[in-house]
């Protein structure tokens, strides 16, 4: 495996010695990899936080609103679910959304137990804002890198995380 940064072969290793479930991990940590993601993360979610400030909203907030407007209609359970979050720590933050017109709440109308959240239109102009200022760092980004840089970033990222049920990658 190559090191990203210093270009040094990185020495793998099994894990299992059953064929399916066998996966090769370094035997060193891969602290380049691990530092640049790191930074990596700081400076994205950097450019949001400073624009978040100007509504006293926080990277909470930020996630709540993006995964709102890409979705409307969600289940206040399915945000829950999907960020992985108890209702004590989304109380606050959906308080503010909705206190400040950012984001509404109906109920379902099969199951009147529902709460299901919607962007306003001042919430979607604001994701909208917030998903831009983002997009300019990764188009920056990919604009000096080779064509299909994009497919093979994202499918990394996928391969990354562990994605539920019903989730997209």
């Amino acid at each position: 495996m190559e090191d990203a940064v210093q270009g040094k072969a990185t020495p793998l290793r099994a894990v299992s010695r059953d064929a399916e479930a066998c996966q090769e991990i370094p035997q060193e940590p891969m602290f380049d990899l691990i530092e640049l993601f790191f930074f990596a993360y700081r400076d994205f979610v950097g450019d949001a936080d400073r624009l978040l400030l100007r509504y006293n909203f926080g990277r909470a907030h930020h996630r709540v609103l993006y995964f709102v407007d890409r979705r409307p209609g969600l289940a206040v359970a399915e945000l829950l679910d999907l960020l992985k979050i108890t209702k004590q720590s989304l109380s606050r933050v959906l308080k503010d959304l909705l206190d400040q017109n950012y984001l509404e709440q109906k109920l379902g109308l099969s199951d009147r137990r529902q709460r299901l959240l919607y962007p306003t239109d001042k919430g979607r102009a604001l994701a909208l804002d917030l998903a831009q200022l983002q997009s300019r760092r990764f188009a920056r980004a990919l604009e000096s890198l080779p064509a299909g840089t994009r497919e093979q970033t994202t499918a990394f990222l996928a391969a990354i995380r562990d994605s539920a049920p019903g989730e997209t990658p």
